[in-house]
Order: C-alpha cells, then sequence, then structure tokens
C-alpha cells in the first residue's frame, strides 16, 4: 500500500468508515504497528485492542498485557491471569 492510500484509508477511517477500520487493522496487525493499533483502539476499534492483545502475547510483552488489561481488556487479564499461573508452576 502506498502512502497516499494509506493516508485516504486513515481519513476514510475517522469519518467513521468501517470498512477502513477494518482493513487498517489488518494492515496494522501484519506490520506489527502497535502505535497504529493503540490510535484504533483508542478511537474505539474492539478489533484493534484484540489484535493488540494478540500481539502482545505473542511477544510476550507483559507491560502491554497490563496497560489493555487495565483499560479493560478481559482477553489481555485472562491471558496474564495464565501467564501468572505459568510462572507459579513453573516455580513449584
Amino acid at each position: 500500500m502506498t502512502d497516499p492510500e494509506l493516508t485516504d484509508l486513515r481519513a476514510r477511517a475517522a469519518n467513521g468508515d468501517r470498512d477502513a477500520v477494518d482493513q487498517l487493522v489488518e494492515l496494522a496487525g501484519e506490520r506489527g504497528d502497535v502505535g497504529e493499533l493503540r490510535r484504533l483502539a483508542e478511537a474505539g476499534s474492539s478489533d484493534a485492542v484484540d489484535e493488540l492483545v494478540q500481539l502482545a502475547a505473542e511477544r510476550g510483552d507483559t507491560d502491554e498485557l497490563r496497560r489493555l488489561a487495565d483499560a479493560g481488556s478481559r482477553d489481555a487479564v485472562d491471558l496474564l491471569a495464565e501467564l501468572d499461573e505459568e510462572d507459579e508452576a513453573a516455580r513449584d
């Protein structure tokens, strides 16, 4: 995707075009663009939040998972609980 196309897509998303938001989430997820995903999540995209949770889990980024959990992501809370259980089991 070219820069002008991306700029157009962002403008469409900002104007409420759901398809544009979905495309941006997909592109940002493919690129691992946490900044773009955060912007989309803050604008209300639950798909962006889901993608952030997935990326954080893949990267083992517990700080990002905590940030997402604090922001209300139930999936992030669940993943953190799983990680805590795994850490506890590894210590035993």
